[in-house]
């Protein structure tokens, strides 16, 4: 027997017993443990101490299973979850978090055993369950108004901010209960609230509170006769009315409509109520290294008019700090020692706030289109560029997110700005025909131009790379409409309007007298 020949025969010997063990092991590991090491190891780890490659990367952090703490459930503070909260999270997901939704992707029996398997990384699953609270009736009519008072006596606005954005003065501060910084949730986006959006999912948040992170139960204040539970279901239907009755469309047109006069003077002015407003979301931006998977901004409002020969286009975003801003220090630091990205550590440098609207070259942006994250070296993109420290915008070419050149000469791009209530309202201004169109494009009306849009926060210690980005949509100039649109049909009702008289007027005449010749029997 040759030496070739032993040492296929201890491979093979090996290979049958390393497939023996593994048939054992999968046979004695519990039910859920191969869809959880598929599907959640990577970001709540292998033991599941919420330690997984990606984690060091999410904001918040992905929950740690170890530890028996859990923020959504409707069972009492500092209480385990129900078997039903954790299946509505593993179905709904977290939304505003890197958790996703498992229901389209799992089967319900899957699901099942990976809640009975998330239950064996605790100790504390083995002891008697904890039933839901009692949920009252929610009291008749809209108390919206009666409870922003409560949500100022409760001091929610101290970490929410008085408009529910997350810019209260305690926002900078904010960290969990393992020393990670924590953004105070955005009350206005309720669609992104991680328990459910109804007005009694945010009771029973209220009164459950969400443990692990600095937001309180205010059980004890009502069972303490500093509010009443009434008082509790009016803050629920004030901070339910601080975002749309609806989640907002995602359309791919955003819609210029031409006004006649004078186009709006700022941020500020009136008429922007009359424009139409269209959302786009936005993501981290995780293609071009340094990658960032936690940006501050999540989306903006886009809305736009022109009176022929210029674009005025408000772009508005909720931003809790005008940056740079020193308040913010201590939330720069912990964010450089909490989050990395996958390229390196985060380097903790304060910035302004950047808006970049980013358009083709060309108007009609050709047969290809150039990359969305900034063009390329072989098809450039054209970008309007503001930022917060200087509160100016500017033109220029860009080959690439960190690759941008002014353009050369006075601007014609001009912007007016305002920061309120953890809000920013830009308005960009421009003639649709520049003077040199070789060197910015031309916007067409009529007809559809490709446009994206970028925003960064500078007190995260975001910029042109370490941003958030939309894809590419559509923005169309709406053409006047022509007077016929409105004479021809006032013509034609009129003339049917005539022509109906004329019948009525003939049939009365033969009635009367009914042995007077038609014009056909005559």
């Amino acid at each position: 027997m040759t030496s070739a020949t032993m040492r296929s025969i201890v491979l093979a010997g090996i290979v049958a017993l390393g497939a023996r063990h593994s048939a054992l092991g999968a046979q004695s590991a519990p039910a859920g443990k191969a869809a959880y090491d598929r599907w959640c190891a990577e970001c709540h780890g292998e033991t599941g101490a919420g330690d997984g490659s990606a984690a060091a990367f999410m904001l918040p952090r992905p929950r740690d299973f170890t530890k028996g703490v859990y923020q959504i459930r409707t069972t009492a503070s500092g209480a385990l979850p129900t078997r039903d909260d954790l299946r509505r999270v593993i179905d709904e997901g977290m939304p505003g978090t890197a958790m996703p939704g498992w229901k389209g992707k799992l089967s319900e029996r899957e699901r099942d055993a990976v809640i009975e398997y998330l239950e064996t990384f605790s100790r504390f699953f083995q002891g008697e369950r904890p039933a839901p609270i009692e949920v009252p009736g929610a009291p008749g009519g809209d108390g919206a108004e009666e409870g922003r008072a409560v949500y100022r006596k409760l001091e929610c606005f101290k970490c929410h901010g008085d408009a529910g954005r997350g810019d209260g003065p305690s926002a900078p501060t904010l960290t969990d209960d393992w020393d990670h910084p924590i953004r105070a949730a955005d009350l206005s986006e309720s669609w992104h609230f991680t328990g459910g959006a109804s007005v009694r999912d945010i009771y029973v948040r209220l009164r459950t509170g969400l443990d692990g992170t600095p937001m309180p139960s205010f059980t004890d204040a009502v069972e303490g006769g500093l509010i009443s539970d009434e008082e509790l279901w009016r803050v629920a239907q004030y901070v339910r009315s601080l975002s749309p009755a609806e989640p907002p469309e995602v359309r791919e047109v955003v819609r210029a409509r031409r006004v006649e006069g004078a186009l709006p003077a700022g941020p500020d002015d009136g008429a922007w109520a009359a424009a139409e407003a269209h959302y786009v979301p936005l993501v981290g931006q995780i293609v071009v290294a340094p990658r960032w998977f936690t940006p501050t901004v999540d989306g903006v409002w886009v809305q736009a008019l022109h009176d022929g020969e210029r674009l005025a286009m408000l772009v508005r975003w909720h931003d809790p700090s005008r940056s740079p801003d020193a308040a913010w220090d201590e939330w720069l630091g912990r964010m450089r020692q909490t989050v990395t990205d996958a390229d390196g550590a985060h380097d903790g440098a304060h910035g302004p706030d950047v808006l970049v609207v980013q358009l083709p070259t060309s108007a009609g942006g050709g047969d290809e289109l150039p990359y969305f994250l900034g063009g390329s070296a072989r098809r450039p993109a054209h970008l309007w560029r503001w930022t917060s420290d200087a509160d100016r915008a500017i033109e220029g070419t860009a080959t690439g997110l960190d690759r941008f050149v002014a353009r050369a000469g006075p601007s014609e791009l001009t912007a007016a700005s305002r920061h309120e209530l953890g809000e920013w309202r830009v308005q960009l201004t421009r003639a649709l025909a520049p003077a040199d169109t070789s060197a910015a494009p031309r916007i067409p009306v009529g007809r559809t131009m490709p446009i994206a849009f970028r925003a960064s926060d500078g007190s995260s210690g975001e910029g042109d790379v370490r941003t958030a980005v939309s894809a590419w949509y559509a923005l169309h100039l709406e053409v006047p409409t022509p007077p016929r649109v409105y004479v021809a049909p006032a013509a034609t009702m009129l003339l049917t309007a005539a022509l109906g008289v004329f019948v009525v007027r003939r049939a009365q005449r033969r009635e009367r007298d009914p042995a007077r010749p038609t014009m056909e029997e005559s």
